[in-house]
């Protein structure tokens, strides 16, 4: 009879010789994607990997060692922050996330004080959903346009190089996250990377010189926050975006590791931890976290939930952040690289959100679930801005608002029985 495989809970410790593989195995899990972020918003990557590890390690203790969860870098804040680094620039969006942070911080307590039914009412399943959804698809455009993240196949200047570069990074992601097995199976973007990046030397893609001239051990750039109006009322709807994508982490985690994690340790915890984390690590010049989907992967595909592992990655994370040589190596990956990776990732942070959909069982039938998630995609989707002063808001952010006010019309609409549902 085939023995089944060993589940380690979140509480339970590995054996010794295990722990340093499993921990690796989560910190490549999430490194091609977290790096990712800081490489988009032009900043030395390894504040981030610094502040992930810290922010990783704060999440355990406030969740009382019992949610498993790696804090990788958030995608939620690009559109906004690429903006507000654009026209103020990287401090000021570092502002930005702090407050968006303590008013996280902020709805964890008002969460605490009256539960969770309320966010059904603001945010119901048939926006969440959506919302989730949106923060991979208004990205699409980014992969194939030129820039950090870019392809630069949408451009005269594209040669048949940046085609094939761009082709076997996207071609190896694909075929790793079908095909891959056991360890490989967790990080086929890692992979990808390496086989895209090793790709574009063939073709004298990648200088080299920063590599050789940067110092075996360095400290993370470290920069305060700036301050602006413009930069929070932009940022501020964001908190609708993350607020959707943690509690559908936490749901699904749950499913996974057979307990409650909304009610235990509890979701204000969880919100609190996760939104402390992002304040955090803006404080000190890094970019907001959050719970990731490739970590909740690895745990889903291994049966390892310990915390104990989570905790190991941490350290790696931080550690790696004084690796000079590393740094300086991120930076020389070229854009063809990172637009075929994010071409397949942006696409499963979409449909993550669809999944969330499939997930509640939305009923489709009911004109208020289909207009509500129409309304939401399109608002984001369409191109749409809307002005009020100097705060302009479009894309994502436009949805979010836009999944709020119509959710509370509803609410009140159902309220009253003026629903031909």
């Amino acid at each position: 009879m085939k023995n089944k495989k060993h589940i380690y809970q979140i509480e339970e410790k590995v054996p010794g010789k295990l722990l340093l593989p499993l921990s690796l195995q989560h910190t490549f899990a999430m490194f091609g994607a977290s790096i990712l972020v800081p490489i988009i918003f032009g900043i030395n990557p390894g504040i981030v990997l610094l502040m992930n590890g810290i922010g990783t390690l704060l999440f355990i203790l406030i969740t009382k060692k019992k949610a498993p969860a790696y804090l990788g870098s958030s995608f939620a804040f690009l559109a906004p922050g690429t903006a507000i680094i654009a026209k103020q620039g990287f401090e000021y969006a570092q502002g930005a996330f702090i407050v968006v942070g303590l008013l996280g911080c902020l709805l964890a307590f008002v969460i605490y004080k009256f539960g969770t039914k309320w966010i059904d009412i603001v945010l119901p399943p048939a926006a969440m959903g959506a919302v989730v959804a949106l923060i991979g698809f208004e990205l699409a455009g980014n992969t194939v346009t030129g820039g950090a993240i870019g392809a630069n196949l949408m451009t005269e200047t594209a040669k048949h190089a940046d085609w094939i570069v761009f082709l076997v990074t996207l071609l190896t992601a694909i075929i790793g996250s079908v095909v891959f097995r056991g360890f490989f199976s967790t990080i086929p973007i890692l992979i990808s990377i390496i086989v895209g990046y090793i790709t574009a030397i063939f073709f004298n893609m990648v200088d080299f010189t920063p590599v050789l001239e940067a110092k075996l051990f360095t400290i993370p750039n470290f920069q305060l926050a700036k301050f602006s109006w413009e930069s929070i009322v932009a940022m501020i709807p964001v908190l609708l975006v993350i607020t959707s994508e943690h509690i559908s982490h936490q749901v699904v985690t749950s499913n996974i590791v057979g307990k409650d994690l909304v009610k235990e340790p509890g979701l204000h915890r969880s919100i609190f931890a996760d939104n402390f984390s992002s304040a955090l690590s803006g404080l000190v010049g890094g970019v907001p976290t959050t719970t990731y989907g490739e970590n909740i992967g690895v745990m889903a595909i291994t049966g390892v939930y310990s915390v104990q592992v989570i905790a190991g990655a941490a350290v790696i994370s931080i550690l790696m952040a004084f690796f000079g040589p590393l740094a300086a190596l991120i930076k020389t990956i070229p854009g063809n690289v990172i637009g075929g990776v994010t071409f397949l990732l942006y696409g499963m942070i979409g449909t993550s959100g669809i999944r969330l959909l499939v997930d509640q069982k939305i009923d489709y039938s009911k004109s208020l679930n289909l207009v509500l998630t129409s309304v939401v995609f399109i608002s984001g989707l369409s191109g749409l801005s809307v002005q009020f002063g100097s705060i302009k808001l479009s894309g994502m952010v436009l949805a979010s608002v836009s999944a709020v006010v119509l959710s509370g019309f509803f609410a009140v609409l159902k309220k009253l029985k003026l629903t031909n549902n």
